[in-house]
């Protein structure tokens, strides 16, 4: 045993000599192998941590849809300053934003179409047809809190159109009342609820299978709704 002993004492000494502590001492020694080892470890951790990785936030950015100028003017929220106006369809009546703020769809409400703008470069994309398809119709759009589907109100068919974002493809139009003009949607995304201008009703729609409930008799000509948290 004591020999076993002798000889790690006697490696460790070498190993020291090599390193050009080997008049350092026990407590010498003890000291400065954790100071050399120290600076890579901080190193590495520094790289890789999360801070270190994280990109910036993009600007916060509001959007106005000009309704006899055909476009959108973006305007950056820390400066007020105006950015290039972006060209959309005829008429633009309403925004939304998709949750993690990456496209804001503009509905054209003299076009039939909505407009997909993506925020980073607030560039317009391809228009996308809705029900209807000619003049007066998409007049107001929301969209679930997953950012999935935008349903976009179309006042002249009297129709709703779920748009798919991941795609930007329109799915089957959903029959409503006459001229709907409003919508809301529940904070967990199961129910939309659509205000019907023409009717006096407000219709319920099931987003998981894109059916409409019976309508719900309000007052005259409702034109605005919103659903507590």
């Amino acid at each position: 045993m004591r020999t076993r002993v002798t000889r790690a004492a006697a490696a460790v000494a070498g190993a020291l000599a090599a390193l050009g502590l080997a008049g350092a001492g026990h407590a010498g020694a003890a000291s400065a192998v954790p100071q050399a080892m120290s600076r890579p470890v901080s190193t590495w951790d520094a790289a890789a941590s999360p801070a270190s990785r994280a990109r910036p936030a993009p600007p916060v950015t509001a959007y106005v849809a000009n309704y006899n100028s055909w476009n959108v003017t973006p305007i950056r929220a820390a400066t007020n300053k105006v950015g290039k106006a972006i060209k959309v369809g005829h008429y633009p009546a309403a925004i939304a934003i998709t949750p993690n703020g990456k496209t804001a769809y503009v509905a054209d409400f003299g076009s039939g179409t909505v407009t997909p703008i993506r925020t980073a470069t607030n560039t317009g994309g391809k228009a996308i047809t809705v029900a209807g398809g000619g003049e007066y119709n998409p007049d107001t759009i929301a969209i679930t809190p997953n950012g999935k589907t935008a349903y976009v109100a179309d006042f002249g068919s009297g129709t709703v159109t779920p748009i798919r974002t991941i795609t930007n493809t329109p799915g089957k139009a959903i029959k409503l009342g006459n001229g709907p003009d409003a919508i809301a949607i529940t904070p967990d995304g199961k129910a939309a609820y659509i205000t019907n201008w023409g009717s006096d009703t407000v219709t319920p729609i099931q987003t998981a299978t894109g059916t409409a409930s019976k309508p719900i008799k309000v007052g005259n000509q409702p034109i605005a709704i919103a659903i507590t948290p």
